[in-house]
Protein backbone atom coordinates (compact mmCIF):
# COMPACT_ATOMS: atom_id res chain seq x y z
CA UNK A 1 0.00 0.00 0.00
CA UNK A 2 2.99 2.66 0.77
CA UNK A 3 3.94 2.29 -2.74
CA UNK A 4 0.43 3.83 -4.07
CA UNK A 5 -0.04 5.92 -1.11
CA UNK A 6 3.80 7.25 -2.45
CA UNK A 7 3.24 7.58 -5.60
CA UNK A 8 -0.21 9.23 -5.39
CA UNK A 9 1.13 12.12 -3.13
CA UNK A 10 2.54 13.75 -6.18
CA UNK A 11 5.92 14.70 -3.93
CA UNK A 12 8.47 14.79 -5.83
CA UNK A 13 11.69 14.49 -3.20
CA UNK A 14 10.29 12.21 0.11
CA UNK A 15 12.82 11.90 3.15
CA UNK A 16 11.53 9.38 5.87
CA UNK A 17 12.89 8.60 8.69
CA UNK A 18 12.14 5.47 10.80
CA UNK A 19 14.67 4.27 13.92
CA UNK A 20 17.06 1.29 12.00
CA UNK A 21 16.09 -1.80 11.39
CA UNK A 22 12.19 -0.98 10.74
CA UNK A 23 12.35 -2.31 7.39
CA UNK A 24 13.60 0.98 5.28
CA UNK A 25 15.89 -0.59 3.10
CA UNK A 26 13.13 -3.59 2.48
CA UNK A 27 10.98 -0.52 1.25
CA UNK A 28 13.25 0.41 -1.19
CA UNK A 29 13.74 -2.12 -2.85
CA UNK A 30 10.13 -3.22 -2.92
CA UNK A 31 9.54 0.28 -4.26
CA UNK A 32 12.30 -0.86 -6.48
CA UNK A 33 10.92 -3.75 -7.76
CA UNK A 34 7.63 -2.30 -8.59
CA UNK A 35 9.19 0.42 -11.02
CA UNK A 36 11.96 -0.57 -12.22
CA UNK A 37 13.07 -1.65 -16.00
CA UNK A 38 14.87 -4.34 -14.34
CA UNK A 39 11.41 -6.39 -13.00
CA UNK A 40 9.49 -5.46 -16.45
CA UNK A 41 6.95 -7.91 -16.74
CA UNK A 42 7.14 -9.26 -13.23
CA UNK A 43 3.34 -8.44 -12.54
CA UNK A 44 3.13 -12.02 -10.35
CA UNK A 45 5.44 -10.50 -7.30
CA UNK A 46 2.67 -8.03 -6.85
CA UNK A 47 -0.68 -9.87 -8.05
CA UNK A 48 -3.15 -9.81 -5.00
CA UNK A 49 -1.40 -7.13 -3.00
CA UNK A 50 -2.92 -4.04 -2.40
CA UNK A 51 -0.87 -1.72 -4.95
CA UNK A 52 -2.28 -4.37 -7.74
CA UNK A 53 -5.73 -3.71 -6.55
CA UNK A 54 -5.11 -0.10 -7.56
CA UNK A 55 -5.68 -0.65 -11.21
CA UNK A 56 -4.26 2.75 -12.28
CA UNK A 57 -0.84 1.52 -10.57
CA UNK A 58 -0.62 -1.49 -13.22
CA UNK A 59 0.51 0.01 -16.21
CA UNK A 60 3.39 1.74 -13.89
CA UNK A 61 5.42 -1.93 -13.00
CA UNK A 62 8.78 -2.62 -15.05
CA UNK A 63 8.46 0.47 -16.49
CA UNK A 64 10.65 2.96 -15.37
CA UNK A 65 14.52 3.75 -14.99
CA UNK A 66 15.19 3.61 -11.55
CA UNK A 67 18.93 4.41 -9.37
CA UNK A 68 19.07 2.56 -6.22
CA UNK A 69 21.91 2.97 -3.60
CA UNK A 70 22.85 3.00 -0.06
CA UNK A 71 24.93 4.82 2.04
CA UNK A 72 24.81 2.31 4.52
CA UNK A 73 28.62 1.20 4.24
CA UNK A 74 30.01 4.55 4.04
CA UNK A 75 31.57 4.41 7.43
CA UNK A 76 35.17 6.21 7.34
CA UNK A 77 37.53 6.96 9.68
CA UNK A 78 38.21 10.06 8.11
CA UNK A 79 37.41 12.44 5.26
CA UNK A 80 39.46 11.31 2.49
CA UNK A 81 38.87 7.89 3.52
CA UNK A 82 35.50 8.19 3.55
CA UNK A 83 35.37 9.82 -0.28
CA UNK A 84 37.10 6.64 -1.55
CA UNK A 85 34.01 4.94 0.19
CA UNK A 86 31.59 7.62 -1.76
CA UNK A 87 33.68 7.02 -5.50
CA UNK A 88 33.83 3.38 -4.96
CA UNK A 89 29.90 3.55 -4.80
CA UNK A 90 29.39 5.50 -7.41
CA UNK A 91 31.75 3.74 -9.81
CA UNK A 92 29.75 0.79 -9.40
CA UNK A 93 26.49 2.37 -9.74
CA UNK A 94 27.98 3.31 -13.34
CA UNK A 95 29.26 0.06 -14.29
CA UNK A 96 25.58 -1.76 -13.06
CA UNK A 97 24.32 0.83 -15.84
CA UNK A 98 26.79 0.76 -18.61
CA UNK A 99 25.54 -2.40 -20.33
CA UNK A 100 21.59 -0.82 -20.51
CA UNK A 101 23.42 2.63 -21.73
CA UNK A 102 23.74 3.47 -25.67
CA UNK A 103 27.21 5.05 -25.80
CA UNK A 104 26.84 6.18 -29.44
CA UNK A 105 24.09 8.73 -27.96
CA UNK A 106 26.26 10.34 -25.65
CA UNK A 107 28.42 13.09 -26.93
CA UNK A 108 31.76 13.54 -26.41
CA UNK A 109 31.73 15.79 -23.48
CA UNK A 110 29.31 13.25 -21.76
CA UNK A 111 31.61 10.48 -22.56
CA UNK A 112 34.34 11.74 -21.16
CA UNK A 113 32.19 12.87 -17.85
CA UNK A 114 31.29 9.00 -17.71
CA UNK A 115 34.79 8.44 -18.16
CA UNK A 116 35.93 10.39 -15.20
CA UNK A 117 33.59 8.12 -12.57
CA UNK A 118 36.68 6.95 -11.11
CA UNK A 119 37.43 5.78 -7.94
CA UNK A 120 39.95 8.94 -8.02
CA UNK A 121 37.45 11.06 -9.04
CA UNK A 122 38.13 14.40 -6.90
CA UNK A 123 34.56 15.85 -4.78
CA UNK A 124 33.18 17.85 -7.82
CA UNK A 125 32.96 15.06 -10.20
CA UNK A 126 31.65 12.72 -7.14
CA UNK A 127 28.83 15.71 -6.66
CA UNK A 128 27.38 15.55 -10.09
CA UNK A 129 27.73 11.94 -11.08
CA UNK A 130 24.28 11.30 -10.14
CA UNK A 131 22.63 14.06 -11.73
CA UNK A 132 24.64 12.79 -14.99
CA UNK A 133 23.16 9.52 -14.48
CA UNK A 134 19.46 10.56 -14.07
CA UNK A 135 20.17 12.61 -17.29
CA UNK A 136 21.55 9.58 -19.53
CA UNK A 137 18.78 7.50 -18.40
CA UNK A 138 15.82 10.10 -18.55
CA UNK A 139 17.02 10.26 -22.33
CA UNK A 140 17.65 7.20 -23.62
CA UNK A 141 14.10 5.49 -22.01
CA UNK A 142 11.92 8.68 -22.31
CA UNK A 143 10.91 8.30 -18.68
CA UNK A 144 12.33 10.47 -15.86
CA UNK A 145 14.19 8.36 -13.39
CA UNK A 146 13.51 7.30 -9.35
CA UNK A 147 16.06 7.79 -6.92
CA UNK A 148 16.09 6.02 -4.14
CA UNK A 149 18.78 6.72 -1.58
CA UNK A 150 19.11 4.24 1.01
CA UNK A 151 20.61 5.57 4.98
CA UNK A 152 21.50 8.74 3.90
CA UNK A 153 22.53 9.97 7.27
CA UNK A 154 25.24 7.00 7.40
CA UNK A 155 27.99 8.73 6.91
CA UNK A 156 26.93 11.67 8.80
CA UNK A 157 26.77 10.37 11.71
CA UNK A 158 29.97 8.75 11.66
CA UNK A 159 31.48 12.14 10.96
CA UNK A 160 30.52 13.27 13.92
CA UNK A 161 31.73 10.69 16.26
CA UNK A 162 35.34 11.16 14.15
CA UNK A 163 35.47 14.66 13.58
CA UNK A 164 35.58 15.30 10.02
CA UNK A 165 31.80 16.89 10.57
CA UNK A 166 32.68 19.70 8.42
CA UNK A 167 34.55 18.18 5.66
CA UNK A 168 31.95 15.96 4.46
CA UNK A 169 28.88 18.60 5.19
CA UNK A 170 30.22 20.22 2.43
CA UNK A 171 30.45 17.00 0.08
CA UNK A 172 27.04 16.21 0.94
CA UNK A 173 25.35 19.04 0.97
CA UNK A 174 26.51 19.29 -3.13
CA UNK A 175 25.77 16.23 -3.90
CA UNK A 176 21.76 16.07 -2.55
CA UNK A 177 21.37 19.27 -4.06
CA UNK A 178 22.49 18.39 -7.81
CA UNK A 179 20.86 15.16 -7.77
CA UNK A 180 17.64 16.26 -6.09
CA UNK A 181 16.98 19.61 -6.52
CA UNK A 182 18.93 21.41 -9.48
CA UNK A 183 18.15 18.12 -11.52
CA UNK A 184 15.63 18.67 -14.20
CA UNK A 185 15.81 14.99 -15.01
CA UNK A 186 14.51 13.64 -12.04
CA UNK A 187 11.10 12.01 -11.96
CA UNK A 188 11.09 11.18 -7.81
CA UNK A 189 12.83 10.89 -4.88
CA UNK A 190 12.90 9.19 -2.09
CA UNK A 191 15.27 8.82 1.05
CA UNK A 192 15.38 7.39 4.26
CA UNK A 193 17.41 7.35 7.30
CA UNK A 194 17.49 7.87 11.02
CA UNK A 195 17.56 11.55 11.42
CA UNK A 196 16.56 14.48 9.35
CA UNK A 197 19.40 16.69 9.85
CA UNK A 198 18.11 20.02 10.04
CA UNK A 199 19.89 23.39 10.76
CA UNK A 200 23.35 22.53 8.60
CA UNK A 201 22.92 23.18 5.32
CA UNK A 202 22.53 20.23 4.02
CA UNK A 203 19.02 20.61 2.46
CA UNK A 204 18.96 24.37 2.29
CA UNK A 205 18.16 24.64 -1.25
CA UNK A 206 15.85 21.32 -1.50
CA UNK A 207 12.73 23.23 -1.22
CA UNK A 208 10.64 20.44 -2.77
CA UNK A 209 11.87 18.02 -0.15
CA UNK A 210 8.68 16.35 2.05
CA UNK A 211 9.47 15.00 5.40
CA UNK A 212 8.25 12.20 7.45
CA UNK A 213 9.45 12.48 10.21
CA UNK A 214 8.38 10.09 12.86
CA UNK A 215 5.61 12.60 14.46
CA UNK A 216 4.35 12.77 10.63
CA UNK A 217 0.78 11.63 10.20
CA UNK A 218 2.40 9.99 6.83
CA UNK A 219 2.35 6.31 6.14
CA UNK A 220 2.52 5.87 9.79
CA UNK A 221 1.97 1.77 9.69
CA UNK A 222 4.12 1.27 6.61
CA UNK A 223 6.96 0.93 8.68
CA UNK A 224 7.04 -1.52 11.72
CA UNK A 225 4.49 -4.10 12.52
CA UNK A 226 1.21 -2.84 13.82
CA UNK A 227 0.11 -4.83 17.25
CA UNK A 228 -2.52 -6.64 14.78
CA UNK A 229 0.03 -8.36 12.96
CA UNK A 230 1.78 -9.06 15.80
CA UNK A 231 -0.42 -10.77 17.46
CA UNK A 232 -1.85 -12.75 14.43
CA UNK A 233 1.30 -13.77 13.76
CA UNK A 234 1.97 -14.78 17.25
CA UNK A 235 -1.16 -17.03 17.18
CA UNK A 236 0.11 -18.84 14.19
CA UNK A 237 3.42 -19.51 15.71
CA UNK A 238 0.79 -20.58 19.38
CA UNK A 239 2.79 -17.98 21.34
CA UNK A 240 0.39 -16.32 23.96
CA UNK A 241 2.67 -14.38 25.81
CA UNK A 242 1.04 -10.92 24.67
CA UNK A 243 1.60 -9.12 27.71
CA UNK A 244 5.39 -9.62 27.84
CA UNK A 245 5.53 -8.75 23.33
CA UNK A 246 3.78 -5.56 24.50
CA UNK A 247 6.56 -5.10 27.60
CA UNK A 248 9.71 -5.60 25.22
CA UNK A 249 8.93 -4.99 21.84
CA UNK A 250 5.40 -2.36 21.59
CA UNK A 251 5.67 1.52 22.50
CA UNK A 252 6.85 3.01 19.13
CA UNK A 253 4.25 5.99 18.22
CA UNK A 254 4.50 7.04 14.71
CA UNK A 255 2.85 10.23 14.01
CA UNK A 256 -0.84 9.42 16.12
CA UNK A 257 -0.63 5.79 14.96
CA UNK A 258 0.11 3.87 18.43
CA UNK A 259 0.89 0.14 19.39
CA UNK A 260 3.94 -0.37 16.43
CA UNK A 261 6.70 -2.90 17.29
CA UNK A 262 10.31 -3.49 16.49
CA UNK A 263 10.01 -5.62 13.66
CA UNK A 264 13.51 -7.13 13.98
CA UNK A 265 13.01 -7.78 17.35
CA UNK A 266 9.48 -9.69 16.68
CA UNK A 267 11.57 -11.56 13.77
CA UNK A 268 14.19 -12.53 16.78
CA UNK A 269 11.56 -13.83 18.72
CA UNK A 270 9.02 -16.15 16.37
CA UNK A 271 12.79 -17.58 15.34
CA UNK A 272 14.02 -18.43 18.94
CA UNK A 273 10.87 -18.17 21.15
CA UNK A 274 12.60 -16.43 23.52
CA UNK A 275 12.73 -12.58 25.10
CA UNK A 276 15.73 -10.99 24.50
CA UNK A 277 17.24 -7.23 23.03
CA UNK A 278 17.49 -8.15 19.46
CA UNK A 279 17.24 -4.43 18.52
CA UNK A 280 20.18 -3.74 20.57
CA UNK A 281 22.46 -6.40 18.95
CA UNK A 282 22.31 -5.47 15.28
CA UNK A 283 24.74 -2.49 15.70
CA UNK A 284 26.87 -0.56 18.04
CA UNK A 285 25.08 2.03 20.46
CA UNK A 286 28.35 4.26 19.95
CA UNK A 287 26.41 7.27 19.23
CA UNK A 288 23.91 7.01 21.29
CA UNK A 289 27.05 6.40 24.10
CA UNK A 290 29.12 9.10 23.30
CA UNK A 291 26.25 11.41 23.41
CA UNK A 292 25.31 10.97 26.59
CA UNK A 293 28.69 9.75 28.10
CA UNK A 294 29.43 13.80 27.22
CA UNK A 295 26.61 15.16 28.08
CA UNK A 296 25.34 17.75 30.58
CA UNK A 297 24.13 16.85 33.73
CA UNK A 298 21.25 17.46 33.65
CA UNK A 299 20.81 14.96 30.92
CA UNK A 300 22.23 12.62 32.88
CA UNK A 301 19.58 13.08 35.18
CA UNK A 302 16.97 12.75 33.04
CA UNK A 303 18.53 9.67 31.73
CA UNK A 304 18.40 8.46 35.67
CA UNK A 305 14.75 9.19 35.48
CA UNK A 306 14.14 7.17 32.57
CA UNK A 307 15.68 4.04 33.77
CA UNK A 308 14.17 4.75 37.08
CA UNK A 309 10.47 4.13 34.76
CA UNK A 310 9.43 7.82 34.49
CA UNK A 311 8.87 10.67 32.38
CA UNK A 312 10.92 14.00 31.77
CA UNK A 313 9.54 16.95 29.83
CA UNK A 314 11.95 18.46 27.43
CA UNK A 315 11.92 21.37 24.38
CA UNK A 316 13.85 19.96 21.08
CA UNK A 317 13.52 20.17 17.79
CA UNK A 318 12.75 17.11 15.34
CA UNK A 319 15.77 18.36 13.43
CA UNK A 320 18.70 16.71 14.53
CA UNK A 321 21.22 19.57 14.81
CA UNK A 322 24.50 17.24 14.69
CA UNK A 323 27.06 20.78 15.78
CA UNK A 324 25.01 21.33 19.05
CA UNK A 325 24.89 17.48 19.79
CA UNK A 326 28.18 18.27 22.08
CA UNK A 327 26.17 20.40 24.86
CA UNK A 328 22.95 21.40 24.29
CA UNK A 329 20.31 19.08 25.52
CA UNK A 330 17.48 19.72 23.24
CA UNK A 331 19.61 17.98 20.30
CA UNK A 332 20.49 15.15 21.94
CA UNK A 333 16.59 14.51 22.88
CA UNK A 334 16.26 15.29 19.43
CA UNK A 335 18.57 12.59 18.10
CA UNK A 336 17.35 10.05 20.92
CA UNK A 337 13.63 9.98 19.82
CA UNK A 338 14.45 9.96 15.76
CA UNK A 339 16.25 6.62 16.66
CA UNK A 340 13.79 5.42 19.15
CA UNK A 341 14.98 5.20 22.55
CA UNK A 342 12.41 7.39 23.86
CA UNK A 343 8.83 7.92 22.29
CA UNK A 344 6.41 10.81 22.64
CA UNK A 345 3.73 10.58 25.26
CA UNK A 346 2.08 14.13 24.76
CA UNK A 347 3.44 17.67 22.60
CA UNK A 348 2.88 21.03 24.81
CA UNK A 349 2.21 23.46 21.44
CA UNK A 350 2.55 26.28 23.68
CA UNK A 351 6.48 25.61 24.82
CA UNK A 352 6.89 23.34 22.23
CA UNK A 353 7.72 20.74 25.09
CA UNK A 354 7.77 16.95 24.64
CA UNK A 355 6.61 14.43 27.26
CA UNK A 356 9.30 11.87 26.75
CA UNK A 357 9.71 7.97 28.14
CA UNK A 358 11.53 5.16 27.69
CA UNK A 359 10.53 3.37 24.47
CA UNK A 360 9.98 -0.30 25.67
CA UNK A 361 11.71 -2.95 27.88
CA UNK A 362 14.59 -3.47 25.50
CA UNK A 363 15.19 -0.07 24.83
CA UNK A 364 15.61 -0.56 28.83
CA UNK A 365 18.46 -2.81 28.39
CA UNK A 366 20.93 -0.62 26.33
CA UNK A 367 20.75 2.05 28.34
CA UNK A 368 21.50 0.03 31.50
CA UNK A 369 24.38 -1.59 29.61
CA UNK A 370 25.35 2.24 28.21
CA UNK A 371 25.65 2.90 32.45
CA UNK A 372 27.69 -0.92 32.87
CA UNK A 373 30.22 0.95 30.43
CA UNK A 374 30.36 3.84 32.39
CA UNK A 375 31.65 2.10 35.33
CA UNK A 376 33.88 -0.15 33.07
CA UNK A 377 35.53 3.10 32.15
CA UNK A 378 36.13 4.68 35.39
CA UNK A 379 37.71 0.91 36.15
CA UNK A 380 35.25 -0.20 38.39
CA UNK A 381 34.22 -3.96 38.83
CA UNK A 382 31.09 -3.98 37.68
CA UNK A 383 31.03 -7.52 37.54
CA UNK A 384 32.18 -8.34 41.02
CA UNK A 385 29.38 -6.82 42.66
CA UNK A 386 26.60 -9.13 41.28
CA UNK A 387 28.70 -12.14 41.91
CA UNK A 388 28.62 -10.67 45.69
CA UNK A 389 24.87 -10.19 45.28
CA UNK A 390 24.03 -14.08 44.09
CA UNK A 391 26.55 -14.63 46.88
CA UNK A 392 24.53 -12.83 49.62
CA UNK A 393 28.02 -11.25 50.39
CA UNK A 394 26.96 -8.07 51.77
CA UNK A 395 30.35 -6.88 52.79
CA UNK A 396 31.32 -7.46 49.23
CA UNK A 397 28.36 -5.43 48.01
CA UNK A 398 28.84 -2.38 49.95
CA UNK A 399 32.66 -1.88 49.33
CA UNK A 400 31.69 -1.94 45.41
CA UNK A 401 29.22 0.29 46.17
CA UNK A 402 30.93 2.42 48.21
CA UNK A 403 34.01 2.45 45.52
CA UNK A 404 31.66 3.46 42.48
CA UNK A 405 29.96 6.03 44.82
CA UNK A 406 33.72 7.93 44.99
CA UNK A 407 34.44 7.47 41.52
CA UNK A 408 31.36 7.52 39.69
CA UNK A 409 28.99 9.62 40.62
CA UNK A 410 30.81 13.03 40.21
CA UNK A 411 28.97 12.64 37.14
CA UNK A 412 26.20 12.94 38.30
CA UNK A 413 24.02 15.96 40.82
CA UNK A 414 23.39 13.69 42.99
CA UNK A 415 21.62 16.53 45.28
CA UNK A 416 19.25 16.86 43.39
CA UNK A 417 14.94 16.67 43.72
CA UNK A 418 15.18 12.69 42.75
CA UNK A 419 18.91 11.78 44.37
CA UNK A 420 16.71 7.93 44.26
CA UNK A 421 16.51 7.84 40.19
CA UNK A 422 20.36 8.07 40.31
CA UNK A 423 21.28 5.53 42.51
CA UNK A 424 18.49 3.16 40.96
CA UNK A 425 20.01 3.78 37.55
CA UNK A 426 23.81 2.72 38.87
CA UNK A 427 22.43 -0.60 40.19
CA UNK A 428 20.94 -1.57 36.87
CA UNK A 429 23.82 -1.14 35.21
CA UNK A 430 26.06 -3.13 37.73
CA UNK A 431 23.76 -6.19 37.32
CA UNK A 432 22.93 -5.92 33.68
CA UNK A 433 26.10 -8.24 33.25
CA UNK A 434 23.52 -11.06 35.31
CA UNK A 435 21.05 -11.38 32.29
CA UNK A 436 21.90 -14.26 30.90
CA UNK A 437 20.47 -15.73 33.90
CA UNK A 438 17.77 -12.91 35.12
CA UNK A 439 14.81 -11.51 33.47
CA UNK A 440 15.47 -8.40 35.18
CA UNK A 441 12.08 -5.95 35.67
CA UNK A 442 11.78 -2.51 37.34
CA UNK A 443 9.11 -0.20 38.10
CA UNK A 444 6.55 -3.08 38.11
CA UNK A 445 3.29 -3.80 39.77
CA UNK A 446 3.42 -6.62 42.09
CA UNK A 447 1.29 -7.19 45.49
CA UNK A 448 0.49 -4.39 46.83
CA UNK A 449 2.26 -2.09 45.13
CA UNK A 450 5.35 -1.42 42.69
CA UNK A 451 8.93 -3.21 43.12
CA UNK A 452 11.83 -0.69 42.27
CA UNK A 453 13.71 -3.86 41.35
CA UNK A 454 12.78 -7.40 40.79
CA UNK A 455 14.96 -10.14 39.48
CA UNK A 456 13.47 -13.08 38.35
CA UNK A 457 15.62 -16.39 37.49
CA UNK A 458 15.15 -18.13 34.31
CA UNK A 459 15.65 -21.07 36.47
CA UNK A 460 13.23 -21.18 39.07
CA UNK A 461 15.33 -23.53 41.56
CA UNK A 462 17.43 -20.35 41.65
CA UNK A 463 16.96 -17.68 43.75
CA UNK A 464 14.97 -14.55 43.13
CA UNK A 465 15.72 -10.90 44.26
CA UNK A 466 13.89 -8.09 45.54
CA UNK A 467 15.42 -4.89 45.83
CA UNK A 468 14.36 -1.25 46.90
CA UNK A 469 15.79 1.43 46.78
CA UNK A 470 15.41 4.91 49.72
CA UNK A 471 17.38 8.06 50.80
CA UNK A 472 17.24 8.98 54.07
CA UNK A 473 14.79 11.48 55.47
CA UNK A 474 17.36 13.01 57.95
CA UNK A 475 14.09 14.73 59.97
CA UNK A 476 12.79 11.05 60.16
CA UNK A 477 15.55 8.81 60.52
CA UNK A 478 18.61 8.78 62.41
CA UNK A 479 20.64 6.72 60.16
CA UNK A 480 21.48 4.79 57.31
CA UNK A 481 20.26 1.70 59.14
CA UNK A 482 17.16 2.60 59.95
CA UNK A 483 16.49 3.88 56.26
CA UNK A 484 17.52 0.38 55.18
CA UNK A 485 15.15 -1.31 57.80
CA UNK A 486 12.38 0.95 55.98
CA UNK A 487 13.22 -0.14 52.81
CA UNK A 488 12.85 -3.58 53.54
CA UNK A 489 9.88 -3.21 55.80
CA UNK A 490 8.12 -1.97 52.44
CA UNK A 491 9.26 -5.39 50.44
CA UNK A 492 7.33 -7.10 52.95
CA UNK A 493 4.25 -4.90 53.71
CA UNK A 494 3.65 -4.19 50.15
CA UNK A 495 4.06 -8.03 49.28
CA UNK A 496 6.68 -7.90 46.41
CA UNK A 497 7.76 -10.82 46.20
CA UNK A 498 4.26 -11.67 44.88
CA UNK A 499 5.42 -12.42 41.42
CA UNK A 500 8.02 -14.66 42.06
CA UNK A 501 6.05 -17.04 43.63
CA UNK A 502 3.87 -16.44 40.86
CA UNK A 503 6.68 -17.42 38.88
CA UNK A 504 7.34 -20.67 40.81
CA UNK A 505 10.08 -19.40 42.94
CA UNK A 506 9.75 -21.39 46.37
CA UNK A 507 9.84 -18.65 49.45
CA UNK A 508 13.55 -20.62 50.73
CA UNK A 509 15.19 -18.94 47.37
CA UNK A 510 13.40 -15.44 48.20
CA UNK A 511 16.03 -12.48 48.52
CA UNK A 512 15.28 -8.68 49.84
CA UNK A 513 17.76 -6.08 49.95
CA UNK A 514 17.33 -2.42 51.26
CA UNK A 515 19.64 0.26 49.29
CA UNK A 516 19.79 2.79 51.50
CA UNK A 517 21.70 6.32 50.47
CA UNK A 518 22.59 9.97 51.76
CA UNK A 519 24.66 11.51 49.31
CA UNK A 520 27.34 9.45 48.66
CA UNK A 521 27.05 7.65 51.91
CA UNK A 522 25.59 4.18 50.60
CA UNK A 523 24.51 1.34 53.14
CA UNK A 524 23.32 -2.34 51.73
CA UNK A 525 21.28 -4.75 53.76
CA UNK A 526 19.14 -7.42 53.39
CA UNK A 527 19.20 -11.32 52.86
CA UNK A 528 17.26 -14.27 52.85
CA UNK A 529 13.24 -12.81 52.97
CA UNK A 530 12.22 -15.77 55.30
CA UNK A 531 14.43 -14.19 58.16
CA UNK A 532 14.45 -10.80 57.16
CA UNK A 533 12.62 -9.36 60.34
CA UNK A 534 16.02 -10.26 62.45
CA UNK A 535 18.39 -9.39 59.51
CA UNK A 536 17.52 -5.80 60.12
CA UNK A 537 18.85 -6.09 63.30
CA UNK A 538 21.78 -8.61 63.11
CA UNK A 539 25.57 -8.42 61.98
CA UNK A 540 25.11 -8.48 58.43
CA UNK A 541 23.99 -5.11 58.28
CA UNK A 542 27.38 -3.39 56.99
CA UNK A 543 27.96 0.36 57.66
CA UNK A 544 30.50 1.78 54.78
Amino acid sequence: RFIQDWWHSEDRVTLITRPRRFGKTLMLDTVRAFFSLEYANRQDLFAGLAVWQDESMRPLQGTLPVISLSFASIKGENFCQTLKLFNSRLVSLYNDFRPFLDFASLSDTEQEQFASVRQSMDEATAQDALLYLTKYLARQSGRLPIILLDEYDTPLQEAWMSGYWDELVGLMQGMLNATFTSNPWLGRGLLTGITRVGKESLFSDLNNLQVVSTTSTLYTDCFGFTEEEVFAVMDEYGLAARQEVRLWYDGFIFGKTKGIYNPWSIIGYLKNQAFAPYWAQTSSNALVGQLIAKAPKTVKDECSALICGKSIVTSMDEQVVFSQLSGKKSAIWSLLMASGYVKPLSFRSETNEYELALTNHEVHIILEGLISDWFNNNYVDSGLFGQALLADDLETMNETLREIAENTFSFFDIGGKNPENFYYAFVLGLIVNLKNVYDIYSNRESGLGRYDICMIPKNIHERGIIIEFKTMKPKKEKDLKETCANALQQIQDKKYFTILKERGVASHSIYTYGFAFHGKEVLICGGLAETIGSLVQDEHVSHM
